[in-house]
């Protein structure tokens, strides 16, 4: 199983165009590469072969690419097979090969976007608190965790906001033992929680607890519109504009970070303390196009918080099971398993007609969520006294039969 370990590094001021130059280079080689495939995919000739050779090897031999040998051969060739690697996913996506989103068009590289390029074995050299490149030299690197094997490969990386970072592919044994279980949270093995998604609080288990939402992006939201509002009033390419611009970078990237930062220690909390984990399978997508409330999901993160969550179930082999979007988990009640009906979204407290159980509407889905996926929470396993805290099996019948076909229980989906 591979994994990225991403360190931040900082190079010195005489390493600083030597980075640049190979940032150039390497977006040069990828645009020109592309302008060929594009060229011959618009008059309808077949994509033309030694490419590589004819922006890299040809081009260097001009007077207006002879600049290109001032880099690292290495970083000009990774560059055009990541643009062969684009490319062919594609045509890979169009044709249905490739699973998942449908892919587009590589599109060419800008200068003032985030720039990256990749150096293989042979062209870099991991020390204790640097790595070599080559043609650049030794660049300081804060080594916040040790690498668990040897890398593959390693990118260096500078975002939008000036900083740079060494993204490293390493190799990592599988399965890997899973953090240690504070000892107030008991055995892990068994345990199962259900995972309901919201904005006044990021989530609710189906425990009871409610996790709050930070609205990271709402905190910084005053601090940014006064930095867009002072970048419009720039003037285009004065040093001024550039200054405004790299202040509202860093903004973004601070909010960035911190949400990162809260999803990265919420999903690595769920894991270690549960074996199953069910979370529905929401729509973000389509979520988003409610202007009212694009803002809100958006700065929450609820694609990467189950994209998070996907990975470290794969890595600690835990068991991730997304329950089907049209599972009505709101409309169930949990106890007797009767359909209390639709309810608007104002409605946060119910009382169920077939038992009068009085629910609150999201630790009520949660309970539901997990029910769905298979598994009991830790409060009804104790109370239905099962064997060692195994989950009883659903049968292939519809545990709820008073419900539409439409509301069966799904077949699981595990990532």
């Amino acid at each position: 199983m591979k994994a990225r370990y991403n360190y931040r590094i900082y190079p010195k001021p005489h390493q600083i165009e030597p980075l640049a130059k190979a940032f150039g280079c390497a977006r040069v080689v990828y645009n020109d590469a592309l302008w060929l495939y594009k060229k011959a995919l618009i008059e309808g000739l077949p994509i033309p072969k030694d490419v590589d050779k004819q922006v890299i090897t040809q081009a260097k031999k001009t007077p207006d690419r002879a600049w290109l040998s001032e880099v690292s051969n290495i970083v000009l060739q990774q560059s055009f097979r990541d643009l062969q690697t684009a490319w062919n996913n594609y045509f890979s996506s169009l044709k249905g090969k490739r699973k998942g989103k449908k892919v587009g068009l590589p599109k060419f590289k800008k200068k003032q976007s985030r720039q990256a390029i990749r150096f293989r074995k042979g062209g870099f050299k991991v020390h204790s608190q640097s790595v070599k490149l080559a043609k650049i030299g030794h660049v300081k690197m804060v080594v916040s965790r040790p690498l668990p094997s040897s890398p593959s490969s390693v990118t260096i990386i500078k975002d939008c906001a000036g900083r740079y970072f060494a993204s490293f592919v390493v190799e990592i044994p599988q399965p890997i033992p899973p953090p240690s279980v504070p000892p107030n949270r008991g055995d892990a093995e068994g345990r199962g929680v259900g995972i309901d998604l919201g904005l006044t609080h990021f989530c609710i288990l189906s425990t009871g607890e409610k996790i709050e939402n930070p609205r990271l992006h709402k905190k910084m939201l005053r601090k940014i519109k006064k930095a867009n509002r002072r970048l419009s009033k720039a003037k285009k390419d004065s040093l001024r504009r550039k200054k405004r611009k790299l202040r509202l970078a860093k903004l973004h990237a601070k909010v960035k970070d911190q949400r990162t930062d809260f999803l990265h220690k919420l999903t690595t909390r769920l894991v270690r303390e549960n074996q199953t984990l069910a979370v529905e399978d929401l729509n973000v997508a389509g979520l988003i196009k409610n202007r009212k409330l694009s803002r809100a999901i958006s700065d929450a993160g609820w694609a990467k918080f189950k994209t998070l969550l996907a990975a470290k179930c794969d890595k600690y082999g835990r068991d991730l099971i997304i329950v089907d979007r049209w599972f009505a988990s709101s409309q169930i009640c949990s106890c007797c398993g009767q359909s209390g009906g639709r309810k608007e979204l104002d409605v946060r407290e119910w009382e169920c007609l077939y038992c009068n159980t009085v629910h609150d509407r999201d630790i009520n889905a949660a309970k539901n969520l997990i029910r769905e996926a298979g598994g009991q929470s830790d409060s009804e396993k104790r109370d239905n006294a099962v064997l060692d805290g195994a989950f009883k099996v659903r049968t292939q019948e519809n545990p709820y039969p008073h419900t539409a076909p439409w509301l069966s229980p799904m077949s699981d989906c595990r990532l």
